[in-house]
Parts: C-alpha cells; sequence; structure tokens
C-alpha cells in the first residue's frame, strides 16, 4: 500500500522535445539500501553491476540512499545530456540542485540517480517533498522534463 501511495503522490507530469527526439516515460522515486544494489559477482571480486542501468550518485561511494528510477526513451541519434535533478527534502525549505552528465544512446534506457551521504541524511521511510528532473543539451536547452505534483503547484507566496 505505502509503494502505491507513493506512486500516486509522485505522479509526474512529463514533457518530451521533437527536436531531440528524447522523453521521459517515468520516473519511481524511493529510498534504496545499500543491501539493494549487491550482487553475487561482488563476492567474487568484480566491481558493482548495475544490471544494465546507469547509476548516478551524489556520492559515489555510498550506495544508500533515495533514488530517481528513471525511465528514458530516445528515438534519435546519441546526445551529450546534463541530467539536472532539483529537489525540496524533509530537511530544509530550500531547493538543492544536482547535476551528471551522460551520453544518452539511441533506444530506451534506465537509470538511477540517488541523492547518497550526506545529501540524503534521512530514514529509509522518509521521502522528498517535491522534485523537478531536466534533461539538458550541452548548450543548456531543455530536452526533456519532469516533475512531481507539488512541483508543479503555483508559488504560494
Amino acid at each position: 500500500m505505502r509503494v502505491f501511495l507513493a506512486t500516486l503522490f509522485t505522479l509526474v507530469v512529463v514533457t518530451g522535445c521533437a527536436a531531440a527526439d528524447l522523453a521521459i516515460v517515468r520516473v519511481w522515486p524511493g529510498y534504496r539500501t545499500a543491501e539493494s544494489f549487491e550482487r553475487i559477482s561482488e563476492y567474487f571480486g568484480k566491481d558493482e553491476d548495475p544490471h544494465g542501468q546507469l547509476v548516478f550518485r551524489t556520492e559515489p561511494n555510498i550506495r544508500a540512499g533515495y533514488y530517481f528510477l528513471v525511465r528514458l526513451k530516445n528515438t534519435g541519434a546519441a546526445v551529450d545530456a546534463k541530467i539536472e535533478l532539483q529537489v525540496i527534502t524533509p530537511f530544509t525549505t530550500d531547493t538543492k540542485t544536482y547535476t551528471f552528465s551522460s551520453t544518452v544512446a539511441p533506444g530506451s534506457h534506465a537509470f538511477q540517480l540517488g541523492l547518497t551521504g550526506t545529501d540524503w541524511p534521512a530514514q529509509p521511510k522518509d521521502e522528498v517533498v517535491a522534485w523537478q528532473l531536466r534533461l539538458l543539451s550541452a548548450s543548456g536547452d531543455e530536452l526533456a522534463k519532469a516533475q512531481s505534483n507539488l512541483w508543479a503547484l503555483p508559488d504560494k507566496k
């Protein structure tokens, strides 16, 4: 039931950009433990296996944290993109912005954006208050965007 409510709470408004043929299909936010990333291959001395997903973390050596699982579709050519994640957390009303860089190849992809270490000092039950995810071109043009319903609300100031 909690997963259903979290999914319902974080329904997204999705906008794609025809020029780049890039679209954010869906975003699933939620807490993940460090153990949820462990694979059997690591017990045999191999590096982390992300199972076909790109994994970006605000503190790369810390796995536990609040993640955004993003499904992305690129029907055009490969794009060098900057991924901009803006969040409002339960710890402060200030908006925090995190950026990651990646080349988005043609096809469907999944990636994880993780707020880890000091960027997510919360308990597993805590949730992000509001968020916005934007994919930007090298020149800063917006290629695609998704956001939580609370992010979309007009300012009440």
